[in-house]
């Protein structure tokens, strides 16, 4: 009889975590030209080929990877990828980075061992 009762309860329990991941928004990535920052809302537009025109909202997790925080984003600025997931009917930035290189980020390394070579392979 117990372990129908732990049965039922972690049948229960992965049932409400199921129910939780369904419901949370998947992130997406827009890639494009940045339009305009605004550095006292922590903002910045970004016009996507795809999307049209997001604004994206900078927040203290928001990581940055190839340009130097919000202060390192400028108008004009092309090839900018960012991984937004939508937080109270705004875009909220999880990343923000220069895209480019082909799709292999860090010059075509699979991992940052320094053990590859120009190649790309070990050995």
């Amino acid at each position: 009889m117990k372990t129908i009762r732990l049965i039922t309860v972690l049948a229960a329990a992965l049932m409400a975590l199921s129910a939780t991941a369904a419901t949370a928004a998947p992130a997406r990535t827009l890639e494009g030209t940045v339009v305009s920052v605004n550095r006292d809302a922590n903002t910045f537009r970004l016009k996507d080929v795809e999307r049209g025109t997001v604004r994206i909202k900078v927040t203290r997790n928001t990581r940055f990877e190839r340009i130097d925080g919000l202060s390192g984003l400028k108008a004009g600025a092309k090839n900018i990828e960012a991984s937004v997931k939508r937080k109270n009917g705004a875009w909220v930035a999880l990343s923000v980075e220069r895209s480019g290189g082909g799709g292999r980020h860090g010059g075509g390394r699979d991992d940052r061992g320094g053990d590859d070579h120009p190649s790309g392979t070990d050995g």
